[in-house]
């Protein structure tokens, strides 16, 4: 991976406030994920490829990364940066709404990354649960969205992904099949463990 090539494009994504994978959230991933053998990362949520590159150091030499973005322009600019940080043999990115995608996808994640519209999280969990194994590491990154989901929130235009996002929480933290664990990090990121 040219890390020289992952500055520039985390820098350029900040730039045009691009939503990215803070570092401490990439720092408590990092950690939860050191020394296990990772073959293959489904992230739902591109943007401009910048997690997915950060991720692509993470897999295992023939480990593949499949990523979903709704966007034209970032699905593009996500293949031209997986180029220019010498990974795009690692990725495969699907463009188009996630919602219709991962019904077709049939295989199995080691981890699952949740990083798209929060009002669809709760959908995303099923499809996760399904495409997942025993010990597979879901993630879902801006859980706490900004700090909202923990408290009286009733703005009306983030009411919907508040409320989807609570609805995502109690279903990892009440599935008995799920092991979870919150993490106040960036934006917060919660990890679930599957046990089935």
């Amino acid at each position: 991976m040219n890390k020289k090539e992952l500055q520039k494009i985390k820098e350029k994504a900040l730039e045009d406030h691009i939503p990215i994978l803070m570092d401490e959230t990439l720092d408590a991933i990092k950690k939860y994920l050191k020394n296990k053998q990772i073959k293959s990362i489904l992230e739902i949520g591109t943007a401009v490829g910048y997690s997915a590159i950060c991720f692509s150091e993470l897999i295992e030499e023939n480990g593949k990364i499949d990523t979903i973005e709704i966007d034209e322009q970032r699905y593009f600019i996500a293949k031209e940066n997986f180029k220019k940080a010498e990974v795009e043999n690692k990725i495969n990115v699907y463009l188009g709404n996630a919602v219709d995608i991962l019904p077709t996808i049939n295989k199995k994640y080691d981890i699952i990354f949740i990083d798209a519209a929060k009002g669809k999280y709760p959908i995303f969990l099923r499809e996760a649960i399904r495409l997942s194994k025993t010990g597979t590491i879901i993630l879902a990154d801006n859980i706490l969205y900004k700090g909202y989901v923990l408290g009286n929130y009733n703005k009306h235009k983030q009411r919907t992904a508040v409320t989807h996002l609570r609805e995502y929480l109690k279903e990892v933290q009440e599935n008995e099949n799920l092991q979870t664990e919150i993490l106040e990090v960036g934006d917060g990121l919660a990890v679930s463990i599957v046990k089935k």
